[in-house]
């Protein structure tokens, strides 16, 4: 059997300063390991990987065939009880965890993590690189286009919307027998053939022929009009960035158009279906097929319009080609580290590729992943909807607690990004915070429904006092269902600040799990979602607008009704409404409208007011970023 690689990672010696420098000076000054390297002690071939630069490498999906007899690492999942607008250092969490066990435990470690939006860079949240001694570098590639995987599914969900559009507009004015001439026109020799593309339309047709003069009239009639139905359309065009003005948008207005103007808008480009396609392919094969099955409307008869049957699935997955290699990084200190996708956890599944971890549980002894915002959030859906589709089972997770959210969940005045923290979250008051627990309470025991080891990791700020960060631990430890809560110290002193988080990491992962889905796919939607609003956020109940109720009915239809939920919620609350905080209970959840993502393989309910183009705030973060003219480095980044 093949061994997994024993060359050990060189530690990066870190450079402590006190105070703490800001995150893109610490980022700045650190050194860097070449990225061949990196990928040389992660056990990579010099032909599995292509540089991009000096700092970063794509790495090819042929490591799992060399590796595929190779036992896979252990697998663990960070997540956080529910944060304030100001986030609680999960990112940071996962790598210090991940320099704790490489650079200071000696284990083969990986971090995953996903590649942040342009949209909450520029806008309120910043960077996504980690933050202190505890980030990704380089910061600023990390932060800003990377390899730019972000912008060839930009373009790969722009082409989708330009070809169902344009098609739609050609079907208004040309006659049945005009578009099969177009569709299939004869060459030189007065020879026809379906493109290599338009093959799939006919299988979805039932078509089993491959010469098009051996179409029948009516069998050309059906493969060359979709005639779809507009007010099924549901594509919509896509921008890396926030902007509430797209969210309702006019087209069709050039004097070519006149008549064929609609109402639609755009989506914020990690919401697209295809970011989630990405995330949760397995193979080059398995995303062009998932690209293919994507549902784009239904035709007048009500039957799904998929990319296969506009004939651009082949070219949108040429544009998407190079995205299903994972981005290969480094810590701070000098731990690998795969950057790959970047699905939204509050509208879409939030969690890092499928194929990063794949490979990465190859290579490694621990892979080390994080999930996006709460365990209602993203957490619930890397169980049910990555770990589905990947087979990959989670040995522990590893759940995020700040003093500073704990006290706003317990009564304490509003948290607002860019606003001075009340006295409230920078002095002790244990009244506050053992009130706050019982968010942390319902977390722990989300994680626990899921049959897997816990372990607490209680990120301290340097306001947190001692008796604050003892009344958490201790309330964990007495309720029996962690392994262990860690207070850590990553921020200010890099792994070397988790080497007890890490301990207990290795600790837990060697205990038996029982690991088990939350619900099975194969019972009705409405109970699906039901399971995850009362197990999950602690609901009563659930109640469907009468558009949620037709919607549902026409999935079940169309035999859409067997696969996950993705719900879209606040990230702000275990509830739809980011004001419920602490642990809400006697309160319903309304279901404004259910989407499916065929192709991604879920069905995502949108909870309460959840938007999938989120809007700049008044003060943007892009205020404070700028080039040093003299030095050429970006200033401002956090």
């Amino acid at each position: 059997m093949t061994q997994k690689p024993e060359t050990p990672y060189t530690p990066t010696k870190l450079n402590l300063r006190n105070p703490v420098p800001s995150d893109i000076e610490i980022a700045q000054e650190a050194e860097l390991k070449p990225i061949s390297q990196v990928a040389e002690e992660l056990g990579l071939l010099p032909d599995e990987y292509d540089p991009y630069g000096k700092y970063i490498a794509k790495v090819s999906l042929s490591v799992l065939e060399r590796l595929a007899d190779v036992p896979d690492g252990k697998y663990i999942d960070v997540t956080a009880i529910t944060p304030t607008p100001l986030g609680e250092g999960k990112t940071t969490t996962t790598v210090g965890l991940s320099q704790a066990l490489g650079a200071h435990l000696g284990k083969r470690v990986l971090t995953a993590i996903r590649q942040p939006s342009q949209g909450p860079t520029f806008g309120i949240k910043g960077g996504a690189a980690g933050g202190g001694y505890s980030q990704v570098i380089p910061m600023e590639n990390f932060n800003l286009h990377l390899t730019g995987d972000i912008h060839a599914i930009t373009a790969a969900n722009n082409l989708i919307a330009a070809a169902v559009e344009t098609r739609m507009y050609h079907e208004s004015y040309q006659s049945d027998e005009a578009l099969f001439n177009r569709l299939c026109p004869p060459d030189k020799n007065g020879k026809r053939s379906f493109g290599i593309n338009m093959m799939g339309r006919l299988k979805n047709l039932g078509i089993d022929k491959t010469n098009p003069d051996e179409l029948t009239e009516e069998e050309r009639r059906r493969f060359a009009r979709l005639n779809i139905n507009r007010e099924t359309l549901t594509w919509r065009r896509a921008t890396d960035t926030n902007d509430r003005l797209l969210r309702g948008i006019t087209v069709g207005q050039g004097p070519a158009e006149k008549g064929f103007n609609f109402e639609t808008s755009f989506y914020i480009t990690v919401a697209s279906e295809l970011m989630a396609v990405l995330a949760l392919a397995t193979s080059i094969k398995d995303m062009r097929e998932r690209i293919g099955r994507i549902v784009l409307a239904l035709d007048m008869d009500g039957n799904p319009v998929t990319v296969e049957d506009v004939g651009v699935g082949g070219a949108a997955t040429v544009l998407m080609k190079d995205t299903l290699m994972p981005n290969l990084m480094q810590t701070l200190e000098g731990t690998p580290v795969f950057v790959h996708a970047g699905p939204f956890a509050n509208i879409a599944h939030g969690n890092s590729s499928v194929m990063a971890d794949m490979i990465g549980l190859k290579l490694a002894d621990y892979v080390i992943t994080e999930s996006g915002f709460g365990s209602d959030m993203g957490m619930e859906k890397f169980f049910d909807i990555k770990c589905r589709y990947s087979g990959n089972i989670p040995d522990v997770v590893v759940l995020v607690a700040t003093i500073r959210a704990l006290k706003m969940h317990g009564g304490g005045p509003k948290v607002v990004a860019g606003v001075p923290l009340s006295p409230e979250y920078i002095e002790e008051n244990l009244e506050l915070l053992e009130a706050g627990l019982a968010n942390l309470m319902a977390h722990i025991e989300i994680a626990n429904q899921y049959g897997v080891s816990v372990v607490v990791a209680i990120n301290r700020f340097y306001t947190d006092t001692d008796a604050e960060l003892e009344l958490v631990k201790k309330a964990c430890l007495e309720t029996g269902k962690v392994v262990d809560a860690v207070v850590t110290n990553h921020w200010e002193e890099g792994g070397a600040g988790a080497v007890e988080l890490g301990k207990a990491v290795i600790k837990a992962a060697e205990r038996e799990n029982d690991f088990k889905f939350l619900y099975p796919l194969d019972i009705p939607i409405k109970e699906k979602i039901e399971t995850i609003a009362k197990k999950v956020y602690g609901a009563e109940g659930v109640d469907y607008s009468p558009e949620a109720e037709k919607q549902i009915e026409e999935y079940t239809r169309l035999g859409f009704d067997k696969i996950p939920i993705c719900m879209a919620k606040t990230h702000l609350s275990l509830s739809h409404d980011p004001a419920l905080k602490g642990r809400p209970t006697g309160y319903r959840i309304p279901i404004r409208a259910v989407n499916a993502s065929v192709g991604a393989g879920f069905l995502y309910p949108l909870l309460g007011t959840m938007s999938t183009m989120p809007g700049l705030p008044t003060r943007p973060a892009y205020y404070d970023i700028d080039i040093d003219l003299e030095t050429g480095r970006i200033v401002g980044l956090s």
